[in-house]
């Protein structure tokens, strides 16, 4: 099985309120993102589909077929378009990004000849995408950063055994880095909401249990969980799963960025 993927964009604006609630309580839960006037985004889509190759052309489907069946679809329905006005899905549902995630994969799925849809990952911007696949919840990842100084130094091991696995990285004084940290939560949208979460609530947990406590932070001297554990990027990991899933408990994944070319998981201790 081969899976190829395809990037299109478009651009909508929506707003993200309830009718029977007061202008109070929308305020509270949507934020900024109820104004009855809408904002907008510039949208990245991409579509993953999977199927066998043909061992004639060497290739599973002609990508500008997947093409045709996206852009159309996004094009008549989606760019350009004020959402909970204009498209009859969305005077019905909020156009969070879980929603219109799960309109996408309701709409293009089954729509592919000789191929099938695998997976959709839609980014609102820079720091915010949902995603979607077979027979899965959707997913919601928040993308944030910190900067932070280590040194990989590990006390069970002596300093010539240090020095051989970590190089210059065991610089007694340390070095750093400026991470990116992407925190991502599962579920069902709510029905009423369109949220699986509410990106105020998870901001605020991330900032209070790891940005407050690392940003800006030498991690061997400065913080309490890594006195005497090495901070190498595979514990930040486990280390913030470990701070983030008691308030969050749809938890899906971490993955922290240590450099560009640097990138880890971790989808806790239960998926092992």
């Amino acid at each position: 099985m081969l899976y190829l993927a395809r990037k299109t964009h478009f651009s909508a604006a929506h707003f993200y309120r309830i009718d029977q609630w007061s202008e109070e309580e929308n305020k509270k839960v949507f934020g900024p993102c109820s104004n009855p006037s809408g904002h907008g985004h510039n949208y990245t889509l991409e579509v993953m589909v999977k199927g066998k190759i043909d061992k004639k052309s060497g290739i599973v489907v002609n990508i500008t077929d997947v093409d045709k069946v996206v852009q159309s679809f996004v094009e008549k329905e989606l760019d350009g378009k004020f959402l909970n006005k204009e498209n009859p899905y969305f005077k019905e549902k909020i156009p969070t990004t879980e929603n219109i995630v799960t309109y996408l994969w309701e709409s293009l799925d089954g729509k592919f000849a000789n191929c099938k849809l695998h997976k959709i990952r839609l980014h609102e911007n820079d720091f915010l995408y949902s995603e979607k696949e077979e027979n899965s919840m959707v997913r919601l990842t928040r993308k944030y950063h910190f900067s932070a100084a280590h040194r990989l130094h590990s006390e069970q091991l002596s300093d010539e055994e240090n020095l051989s696995i970590f190089g210059k990285c065991n610089n007694p004084y340390g070095h750093g880095h400026n991470y990116y940290l992407e925190v991502t939560v599962s579920g069902n949208p709510d029905p009423v909401t369109g949220m699986i979460a509410n990106i105020a609530d998870v901001d605020r947990i991330v900032h209070q249990e790891v940005i407050q406590k690392f940003d800006h932070k030498h991690l061997n001297l400065d913080t309490e969980e890594f006195k005497h554990l090495n901070p190498t990027s595979e514990n930040v990991a486990i280390v913030i799963w470990d701070l983030l899933s008691p308030k969050l408990p749809n938890l899906y994944k971490i993955g922290l960025y240590e450099t560009e070319k640097n990138y880890f998981e971790y989808y806790g201790p239960e998926k092992e």
